[in-house]
C-alpha cells in the first residue's frame, strides 16, 4: 500500500472513531511510518487532508452506484428504488468507516463557518440523493410511481430514512436489516402509483 494511501485509511479510521480534536498528525504520522512534514507536503494541514478524505469518499460512492446502476436492468421504476435502497445498505456496510465519518458532529460544525466543508458535505449527499431521484423519475415515467409525488423532496425523504438506518447500525443502537422489510413496505405505500 502507498504511503497516501496509508495515510488516507488511517486518518479516515481515527476521525470517525476519536473525533478531528483527538486525531493528532503525529499518531497519523507514527501510525502510519510517514513524516509529519510528508503528510503535510500533500495535505497542507488537518483540514485539508479530512477535505481530500470526503472527496475520495464522495467520489468512491459516485463511482460505487454508477457501476451498480450500469449492470442492472430493473422492471420499473419502483423496482429501482427498492434497488438503490438495498444498495445504499450494502454501500454503507462497505464503506462503514467513512459512513461512520459523515455522521460525526464536528462535520456540520465545519459547515457551519467553514464554507469548503459544507460545499463538501452538500455534495455528498446531493450526488446520493440523486441516485433515488432518479429512481423516482423513471418510477413516474413508467407509472410505476404516482405522478404527484415530488421526485427530489421525496428523494430527500427516502434518503434520509435510509441514512438513519445507517446511523442506527453505526452507533450499534438497532440492527437495521431487522428493519429492512419494513423500511421497502414504507417506499411503497410513499411512491404507490393510484
Amino acid at each position: 500500500m502507498k504511503k497516501k494511501d496509508s495515510i488516507l485509511k488511517v486518518a479516515t479510521v481515527l476521525f470517525a472513531a476519536k473525533g478531528f480534536a483527538a486525531t493528532s498528525m503525529r499518531e497519523i504520522s507514527r501510525l502510519t511510518g510517514a513524516a509529519e512534514g510528508t503528510i503535510f507536503y500533500h495535505y497542507k494541514n488537518k483540514e485539508g487532508l479530512l477535505l481530500y478524505i470526503l472527496d475520495q469518499a464522495r467520489q468512491d460512492m459516485v463511482r460505487q452506484f454508477q457501476d451498480f446502476l450500469k449492470e442492472r436492468s430493473f422492471a420499473s421504476g419502483l423496482d429501482m428504488v427498492e434497488e438503490v435502497v438495498s444498495f445504499y445498505l450494502y454501500l454503507a456496510g462497505l464503506m462503514e468507516r467513512q459512513f461512520q465519518l459523515l455522521h460525526r458532529d464536528f462535520l456540520y460544525q465545519f459547515a457551519e463557518n467553514k464554507p469548503e466543508f459544507r460545499a463538501n458535505l452538500e455534495a455528498i449527499y446531493n450526488c446520493l440523493a440523486d441516485f433515488f431521484e432518479q429512481a423516482i423519475a423513471a418510477g413516474q415515467a413508467d407509472g410505476s410511481i404516482a405522478a404527484d409525488v415530488n421526485p427530489r423532496k421525496t428523494a430527500l425523504v427516502l434518503f434520509t430514512m435510509v441514512d438513519g438506518l445507517v446511523r442506527f447500525k453505526n452507533y450499534n443502537l438497532y440492527d437495521a436489516g431487522a428493519l429492512f422489510n419494513e423500511l421497502i413496505k414504507s417506499c411503497r405505500r410513499m411512491l404507490k402509483a393510484n
